[in-house]
């Protein structure tokens, strides 16, 4: 009788991390080995470090500075590949780490109001369920709200999460106004003594004003109920959108309060750097990274993990 031994332990999520953002990871590798095998470190070599890091969107600003930080007193020194991954590893770790935070709960705010905005397609219906899961395993007693009315599937995707997580989900039918529906979600959710309400919203394209308007509103009747709410705003971004995630957040910050963001599908994408430019230009906290399907593949955000995987140090 064959022996096929114990099945594999399953991955790690810095593994899941470092497979997802392995193209990402690639570019910029082929790149530095093209550049820094044998060559001395003058201003042409500078110039085209700079450009390759631009190219793996981590914008342009970042790129400029981290490319004077290599240069800084290595003229016409050798430097190897090795020695120059490390040094941005360390780099974009550092940067990271200021928008390193996780999605914090003020429990003395009943209930705990947390708006969640988006273009068309990022994830968004999807990524509130697997923060529902998550707050529901830490005790939290969750209510969602279904507010995006335009899709008749997204209200059912939300209704099969709160099966999972056992929460309360107030929806209406489709085409109901999305700000009333949130008033009497917040409004139910007092009554229920729900700890944390997420409210999801209509995918809207940025350029879109009566979209955008109709998030303002959402905002505004919930400040009827609780003139701090939403306590958290937070944008999910699709990765693979690359330099476009910089015009969105521009967008939904002019419309609304966010506090944070979410990155997701960072699995497959070879534009993984963006959050690096994300991060340098806006500031905004990164609570969640999503790399997969399954509730386990969106994590908190770390910066080092990040920055190690997405540069390919081990």
């Amino acid at each position: 009788m064959r022996d096929f031994g114990e099945a594999p332990p399953p991955e790690t999520f810095f593994e899941r991390l470092k497979s997802g953002l392995s193209r990402s990871t690639a570019g910029l590798s082929d790149s530095l080995t093209g550049i820094f095998t044998k060559r001395k470190l003058d201003a042409e070599t500078v110039a085209e470090f700079e450009e390759a890091l631009i190219r793996a969107d981590l914008g342009a600003s970042f790129a400029t500075r981290l490319a004077g930080e290599v240069a800084n007193g290595r003229h016409d020194a050798e430097i190897s590949t090795y020695e120059v991954r490390n040094l941005l590893a360390a780099e974009i770790t550092k940067m990271l780490k200021g928008v390193e935070k996780p999605l914090a709960i003020d429990s003395s705010r009943k209930p705990f109001v947390i708006l969640v905005a988006g273009v068309n397609g990022t994830g968004k219906t999807t990524t509130i369920g697997k923060i529902a899961k998550r707050l529901t395993d830490q005790g939290h007693k969750v209510l969602l709200a279904a507010g995006d009315t335009f899709r008749a599937a997204a209200i059912e995707q939300l209704q099969v999460w709160g099966q999972r997580t056992k929460s309360e989900v107030v929806s209406r039918p489709a085409g109901s106004d999305a700000a009333g529906l949130a008033f009497d979600a917040v409004e139910r959710a007092r009554k229920t003594g729900a700890d944390v309400v997420l409210i999801d919203t209509a995918g809207r394209l940025q350029n879109k004003t009566g979209l955008m308007g109709e998030l303002e509103k959402i905002v505004r009747v919930i400040k009827k109920l609780d003139a701090a709410a939403p306590h958290a705003t937070l944008l999910v971004l699709d990765a693979t959108t690359g330099q476009n995630a910089l015009s969105q957040v521009e967008a939904f910050k002019a419309a609304v309060p966010l506090t944070g963001l979410v990155m997701t599908k960072l699995d497959g994408t070879a534009k993984g750097g963006i959050l690096v430019a994300l991060a340098d230009k806006f500031g905004l906290p990164v609570h969640f990274i999503g790399v997969g399907e399954a509730a386990s593949d969106l994590q908190p955000f770390d910066a080092q993990a990040f920055a190690n995987a997405l540069t390919g140090k081990s």
